[in-house]
């Protein structure tokens, strides 16, 4: 729930794999009305939670049959794009306007179906010291903004047309790229209409192969890794400093979906130097000299699941080395991975944090050996 303001809607609209001139193509489209509430996840946005949000979502979808083996080894998922608008029912949060990528899987029979999606977000009304101070939620107007949902899902029951009903969990952050950043998380139900086109011609399921998963398996591979953004300190105006990161990791992949990796962090954090100086001078009595060093080293357990050459990462750190208490000892990392040249280069969109509190959003380059 704290994946911020990276761009995996672009990464997700690169092709799966290489489609071939012959493949049919079939979409479909959905529109659905939610209201939830907004989560007490932070005792300080509780002034904000004053109604019951609203809003609509639309998606366009990829749908698929196995034309190719990633198709079938996630038993034919859909693919694509979702727009929500949602009204945050207090005039301090104001509205809400996101564009995602997503990804939805199926289960039981392709009844159950459940989606992550990520994106972005605009907020019409964030933080200003002069005319909205109240909103200790949203620093800016961009966001990043996660989506999850599952859905009891009928397709094709008249003509193409079907329906689905659920639940879900959006979030809004922006990951500490400008203070405040409280976020909101918005636990809604959700229930409306599904439309497949060309459902007559669909095809039939393709079976994947005889060929075995673990026949991707590959010999321990070795990485070095350069991550940079920007963030800001939880201090109205402390302002806004770049942060480098190099990451030293081995993976191994043991079958068509799974790797598992392990390394190590090196964290060059500006904006952790100058919350350690204003801290030194303004609150004289918690000891800080402001000269304590503002560099951590981590170690890091991680996994990837592969989608051929995209992959979704997810690793959890502990600090060894971490002279300024900030946060916790224990970090995590969730994101988007694409590889290029036969896997040998990569780049990533990340979200760095202590459990559910953003750190930074972090743009990466790599090599792999």
């Amino acid at each position: 729930m704290r994946y911020t303001l990276y761009v995996l809607f672009i990464f997700l609209s690169f092709q799966i794999s290489t489609a071939q001139q012959n493949e049919l193509k079939f979409y479909s489209v959905e529109a659905e009305y939610f209201t939830g509430s907004i989560l007490e996840h932070n005792l300080d946005i509780s002034h904000l939670i004053t109604g019951l949000p609203s809003g609509m979502v639309l998606s366009f979808n990829r749908k698929t049959y196995g034309f190719t083996e990633i198709e079938g080894r996630y038993n034919y998922p859909d693919w694509g794009f979702t727009f929500i608008y949602q009204d945050m029912k207090n005039p301090i949060l104001g509205e809400n306007y996101s564009l995602y990528g997503h990804f939805t899987w199926y289960f039981l029979n392709r009844m159950l179906r459940v989606g992550i999606a990520q994106g972005i977000a605009y907020n019409t009304n964030p933080y200003d010291p002069e005319t909205n101070f109240d909103n200790n939620a949203y620093g800016s107007h961009l966001l990043s903004s996660t989506f999850l949902r599952a859905n009891f899902v009928k397709e094709n029951l008249w003509k193409g047309l079907g329906v689905h009903a659920g639940f879900g969990v959006i979030h809004y952050s922006n990951a500490n790229y400008k203070a405040p950043n409280s976020s909101t998380n918005t636990l809604y139900f959700s229930a409306g209409l599904n439309y497949t086109f060309n459902q007559i011609n669909f095809p039939p399921y393709i079976p994947v192969g005889s060929w075995p998963s673990s026949n991707y398996a590959e010999r321990i591979k070795y990485n070095i890794a350069f991550r940079t953004g920007v963030n800001e300190a939880d201090v109205n105006g402390l302002g806004q400093y770049p942060f480098a990161t190099i990451s030293l990791f081995a993976d191994k992949r043991i079958n068509y979906k799974s790797t598992f990796q392990v390394g190590v962090d090196f964290f060059f954090s500006r904006f952790l130097e100058e919350l350690i100086r204003y801290r030194s001078i303004a609150f004289p009595g918690d000891g800080l000299t402001g000269d304590e060093d503002y560099r951590r080293i981590g170690v890091f357990l991680g996994h990837e699941l592969r989608f051929n050459r995209i992959a979704f990462v997810s690793q959890l750190g502990y600090y060894v080395y971490w002279p300024y208490e900030f946060e916790n000892r224990f970090y995590n990392r969730l994101g988007i991975k694409r590889y290029f040249f036969e896997d040998k280069f990569f780049v990533a969109a990340t979200v760095k944090a202590h459990w559910a509190k953003a750190e930074a959003v972090e743009f990466t380059i790599g090599y792999r050996l």
